[in-house]
């Protein structure tokens, strides 16, 4: 559809999650070429903001201070509005979203088709992408925006820069482990999504015994208990940086792993971007809507007949996740030490 207006001031409105921003990055490029000399800018909440810090294809990052839902909310709406856009995207197909889209006075206000948005979304913009439903990946879901915006959805790719500060802090992590390693995500946003502890110990010694490979636990600090658990069940050493890095050291570690292993979570996406492996784990949602980008052969599938359930909180105990073995992971894990070391680089790179 050709746009009513050139515009020159864009905004994404995409908040969170962590992994849904990480997804919706290469469109961010790609309308960064479609018009070089616009003003790009993203509202986001303050966890996934160092993300977009030094974005390149950013000119700005607004923040809304969801901590502070009442205080910060009209001071954010009407810095929303001061800026002038004229081209809002409108990707997190909520009611929030939708009433930042819409306080920005914008005079085209591009979301989801109101049959695939939540909470009233569609009413608060003015020209919708088609209607595809849940079953397209969500990557692909955000390239619409590009198709309607007549920019063509490829090439997929991330360029995202770390400073020298956080190089210096990922060094600092990684000494004294191996060159080859795995790191293996603990956590979730989900506790339906999460693996147990004794799995994760499980893991981490059938690495060791079978492909020598060390073991570093990445995660938040909420997850610091089950990460403790682990250290103490695993047979061999594992270096658990659980709560002890920043997102972005996160990321630089996990860019030097050889290959990442954990459920679905924003750090699962964060690995796909960089390029390194990662080996998913999946039981209350369904990979092909959230799987991570280039690497749907290194999925393993929860079994148990309620699955996909998409609960937050499971009540029989988690039998999907449950049902995966350390032997599969393991064979995976041979598959991926088997490609040629080439593949990574063709994904993106943090320089």
């Amino acid at each position: 559809m050709a746009l009513p207006v050139e515009p020159k001031k864009i905004l994404f409105v995409l908040h969170g999650s962590l992994g849904d921003i990480t997804r919706a990055l290469p469109l961010a490029q790609l309308v960064r070429r479609r018009f070089p000399r616009a003003f790009l800018a993203w509202s986001v909440e303050p966890a996934c903001f160092p993300l977009l810090e030094n974005f390149a294809a950013i000119d700005e990052v607004i923040i809304y201070d969801r901590h502070r839902p009442i205080a910060a909310l009209w001071p954010f709406l009407r810095q929303i509005h001061a800026r002038r856009f004229d081209l809002v995207l409108d990707l997190q197909r909520h009611f929030k979203s939708g009433v930042v889209s819409r306080a920005s006075g914008a005079p085209c206000r591009l979301g989801f088709h109101p049959s695939d948005a939540k909470e009233g979304n569609g009413f608060f913009n003015n020209y919708h992408i088609d209607a595809v439903g849940d079953s397209v990946a969500k990557i692909d879901h955000y390239m619409k925006f590009a198709e309607w915006l007549g920019i063509a959805p490829r090439p997929i790719e991330w360029q995202i820069e770390l400073t020298p500060q956080d190089k210096l802090a990922v060094r600092r992590h990684l000494s004294g482990v191996d060159t080859t390693f795995a790191a293996l995500f603990v956590g979730s946003r989900w506790p339906s999504k999460d693996w147990f502890a004794e799995q994760i110990a499980g893991c981490a010694n059938a690495l060791l015994r079978h492909h020598g490979l060390s073991v570093v636990l990445l995660g938040g600090g909420s997850e610091a208990a089950v990460a403790e658990q682990v250290v103490r069940a695993a047979e061999g050493r594992v270096v658990n940086l659980v709560g002890q890095t920043s997102l972005r050291e996160a990321v630089g570690v996990i860019q030097h792993a050889s290959v990442c292993i954990g459920p679905d979570t924003g750090l699962m996406h964060l690995a796909a971007a960089v390029g390194t492996p990662v080996i998913s784990l999946w039981g209350a949602t369904d990979p092909k809507r959230t799987g991570p980008y280039g690497f749907g052969e290194l999925v393993i599938q929860g079994k148990a007949d309620c699955a996909p359930c998409y609960r937050k909180n499971c009540t029989i105990g988690k039998i999907c996740m449950r049902s995966i073995s350390s032997d599969a992971i393991v064979n995976k894990v041979a598959a991926v030490l088997r490609r040629s070391v080439g593949q990574k680089a063709a994904h993106g790179h943090w320089q």
